[in-house]
């Protein structure tokens, strides 16, 4: 009987291992499948759109899943091009956070593409909005995104009934965000930092770089941005359209600054086009005119030494009325063209302080407003 009841003992022994050892398998196998059907779930649930995962791969003992082959689109697209479409995109934990006693997440997106089908988003009205598809993606990450890094991404804007068509983008950009959840915590306002490159069209080199704090609603920042050297020609389709207007020849170059603090909004543009020259027109009384045209506006716009035409456009207030300055920017032609020509860098002449005190100054105003309501 002894015997016996040390057999039976032995194989209860190892049944409890191997049934535990089976099922972690069998649960291992089958997380994959149970992740992407609530992914699929998930994006099948937002308003005005649809999408699609075609496979993710999970790696348990790194805490890490990856996303292949994601989509989404409008259910009401008249074109067959995705608004979002994520080749690859890795999600784990950012180990070094744990350091500091914050469990955060770091996302890493290859060859992603963002195409916003202006007739397509329009037929959403209604249906859908950003917030939608955002939070949507966002509940995708189990815990707070600290470091966003992205590799050879696209994003375009396209507006198909134009004639001809619009297309702006930006292709190959690289991007990478760090500490967006303030895990290191410091004393400065702007915890978070950016910094990102890209190409435009007509090959023109695109930086931003700057800080952020993205914990708050509206996000403060301080960034700076350019693009230069891009083929003037490459806007043809946009000016044409908007403006009536065809460049031959020309590079077009574009810096800005732009600091946010409490929703209120400071920031400046300068575009410049150098030796660009405008297309005529082949009729000959039109021909005439229009050569006639462009020649005073050469004369009186253009800086003949640097041969440049160029202005400083600032903008300011509230975000929700923001303000463009008509007169500043008028006059600043003039003064490319006749005092001293825009240099094509950024002029770094705006920081984070400058919107901290609009918006004190709004702030300010609103309360003396209100108090005067009440009496």
């Amino acid at each position: 009987m002894d015997q016996v009841k040390r057999k039976r003992y032995k194989k209860k022994r190892y049944l409890l291992p191997v049934i535990i050892i089976s099922s972690l398998i069998l649960i291992r196998i089958a997380l994959p499948y149970i992740v992407k059907s609530y992914v699929n779930n998930v994006l099948a649930d937002i308003p005005g759109y649809y999408g699609q995962v075609d496979d993710i791969d999970l790696s348990i003992i790194s805490g890490a899943y990856t996303i292949n082959d994601m989509y989404l689109n409008t259910v009401n697209a008249n074109s067959e091009v995705p608004f979002l479409d994520f080749k690859k995109t890795e999600i784990s934990i950012e180990w070094k956070a744990l350091i500091h006693g914050k469990i955060v997440s770091e996302i890493k997106m290859h060859e992603p593409t963002i195409i916003y089908v202006f007739e397509d988003q329009q037929d959403t009205t209604g249906q859908a909005n950003t917030e939608d598809w955002s939070k949507a993606l966002t509940n995708l990450v189990p815990i707070d995104i600290n470091q966003l890094t992205i590799e050879k991404g696209k994003f375009a804007f396209l507006q198909l009934q134009a004639d001809p068509d619009i297309d702006l983008n930006l292709s190959n950009v690289n991007l990478a965000a760090s500490n967006l959840r303030n895990v290191i915590e410091k004393t400065r306002t702007l915890p978070s930092n950016i910094h990102a490159t890209a190409t435009s069209i007509g090959n023109g080199n695109v930086v931003l770089k700057g800080d952020m704090n993205l914990v708050k609603e509206i996000p403060d920042m301080d960034i700076s941005f350019s693009l230069e050297n891009a083929e003037a020609k490459a806007l043809n389709d946009f000016t044409n359209y908007y403006a009536g207007i065809d460049f031959d020849e020309g590079s077009f170059d574009l810096f800005g600054e732009l600091a946010i603090a409490d929703g209120y909004l400071k920031g400046s543009f300068k575009p410049i086009l150098e030796n660009a020259r405008l297309i005529g027109k082949d009729d000959g009384f039109l021909k005439t005119l229009w050569e006639g045209f462009v020649g005073f506006f050469k004369f009186i716009l253009k800086n003949h030494k640097q041969d440049t035409l160029a202005t400083k456009i600032p903008i300011e207030g509230d975000l929700n009325s923001v303000k463009t300055k008509i007169w500043p920017t008028v006059s600043r032609i003039f003064r490319n063209a006749w005092i001293k020509a825009y240099q094509g860098v950024v002029d770094d002449d705006l920081n984070f302080k400058d919107a901290t005190e609009g918006a004190d100054t709004l702030n300010a105003k609103k309360s003396k407003s209100k108090k005067k309501s009440n009496f």
